[in-house]
Parts: structure tokens; sequence; C-alpha cells
């Protein structure tokens, strides 16, 4: 039997599609589709079983959804190809498609690749130097988002860098995808000792003053929570994990060398991964009891 919850759930509106999955569809933290991802990929696509309409829709308004807003994030989720629904008499669970799970990963992976920053840097950078799309305010946008998203910044116009050399194969699929490639001249090597230093790159690419503030807003949003056993700690930990999946869009995990010596963000980012470290087993159980027995489909 379902958890408990509403005894009917409605079916997802095919009409509702969304645009390709991508970095872009990582919305703003908070959203009702942001928050769906979350519990998908914290919850669902480890355990790789379904899961009740009901449990997402308790959660999603656990978390600050209303309850229309999460059905509809439900719905579109749907309609993009992320989850297929199953009937199971009056109700419906949910699996992921492989569809979902590729944007799932693709977005842990580069949520886990921000700890490369205690990684030795070799000095090289990724570079990548594009003629702008002359007119193509949506396509510059789109570029913009994507390259950001894997740790590139922007020092002088139609110049991108990026520390992670190793993440060519990445950079490759955002040219690929956004037919850009044409336009595009590509390297990866060290600095020259004319021109500017590699200080000063990072200090014209980055605005850290802005992401360590981001850091101590975090840091005072949750920091001070004591939530209890239960709900209180699923949704408190389900909103710490929306929000740390999105850091990867404002902090670039630049590696230790190139940060400031004093830059304040490090140690808000290490009480942050305690807090969520520290919340996670409860909610994690919590979230087995929401979920309770549901058939293999």
């Amino acid at each position: 039997m379902p958890p408990a919850g509403k005894a009917r759930q409605e079916s997802p509106r095919q009409s509702d599609a969304s645009s390709a999955a991508g970095p872009s569809d990582r919305l703003n933290p908070g959203s009702a589709r942001s928050l769906l991802l979350t519990l998908l990929g914290e919850f669902v696509l480890p355990r790789r079983r379904p899961v009740w309409t009901s449990t997402l829709v308790h959660v999603l308004v656990g978390a600050g959804i209303v309850e229309k807003s999460a059905r509809q994030a439900i719905a579109r989720a749907s309609a993009t190809g992320w989850i297929n629904a199953h009937p199971v008499g009056r109700q419906t669970c949910w699996t992921l498609t492989e569809r979902g799970r590729r944007v799932i990963d693709e977005g842990a992976q580069r949520v886990l690749s921000m700890s490369q920053r205690n990684t030795p840097w070799d000095g090289r950078w990724l570079v990548l130097v594009m003629a702008s799309p002359e007119g193509d305010r949506a396509l510059k946008l789109k570029v913009s988002r994507a390259l950001h998203w894997i740790g590139f910044g922007n020092p002088i116009a139609g110049l991108w860098v990026n520390p992670h050399s190793e993440r060519e194969e990445e950079a490759r699929r955002v040219l690929q995808q956004l037919e850009i490639s044409a336009s595009t001249f590509a390297f990866v090597g060290p600095s020259s000792q004319m021109g500017m230093t590699d200080r000063q790159v990072v200090e014209r690419s980055w605005d850290l003053d802005t992401v360590s503030v981001h850091y101590d807003l975090l840091l005072s949003r949750f920091g001070r929570l004591r939530p209890s056993a239960g709900d209180s700690m699923l949704f408190t930990h389900v909103q710490l994990v929306n929000e740390w999946q999105r850091v990867p869009f404002v902090d670039p995990g630049l590696p230790l060398v190139l940060l400031p010596p004093r830059w304040g963000g490090k140690e808000a980012v290490t009480r942050l991964e305690s807090l969520r470290e520290q919340w996670s087993e409860e909610a994690h159980r919590r979230w087995d009891e929401l979920a309770g027995v549901v058939p293999t489909v």
C-alpha cells in the first residue's frame, strides 16, 4: 500500500512539455522542478525502485512548494522524459528513465568535482576563443550558462578559461550541442609570463567575493538549524542538498592555489558539508518510512 496521503493521484498532463534537459534546466533553488530533481537524485536513483506520487508531493510540500506546483513539476518531468508513470490501481508510482538518470548523473558529477579544488593544480588552462554569435542573445545566454556550469570564466570578450583541463570532453560536448565548434578555437596549456598572471585571470573571470557571500548566506540559513528527527530533518536536508547542487553555477571550484589566501568561502564549505553529512542518515531513514512498499514495475 502507498504511504498516507491523497488517495487518488492525478495523471500527468502530457501537454506540459518543457525544454530538453541540460544545465539550464536546474532552475532557481527552491523551485518545484529543482527540488523534484533533488528528490530523484538523492533518494530515488540510489534505490532504483519506483516511488509513489504521494511521497514526492508530501516531501515537496514539506520543503516549501505548494501542492499544485508540486504536481505540475511531476507532470512536466514526465512530459520531458525524466520519469515514467506506472498506474497501480487508483495510485501512480514513478520510475526514472534513462534520460532522467543521465541528467541527474551529470549534475552529481559536477557537484562532486567541486572537491577537485583540493587536488594540486598542474598549471594548465583549458582555453576557448570564440566568435560571439551576432545578434543571437538567446544563444549567447545558453553558451554562458553551459560554460559557467562546467567551471569556465570569461576574463575578456570572446575568451573563456577553465583551470580544470580535464573537462575538455565536457567542453567539447557543449560546443557540439550548441553548434559553435566551427567558430571556436580551443587549446590547453599554461599561461605565458607576458600578459595577465594566473591570479589576474582569476580576478577578471570570477567574483570570488560574491561566491563567499553566497556561502555565508547559506551558512546563515542552515548553520543554526537544529531540525528534529522525522519530517523536519528530511525537509531541511532536502533544502540543503538542493542548494548544494546549485553551487556550481556560483562557485567555479578553483584549485586552492588560485584562491586568495584568506578567502572566506573555505570554512563555510566545510561547515555546510558537515551539516549535510550530519542530517543524511535520518533524512534517508524517514524517506524510506514514507515511501513504504512499492510494487516492482
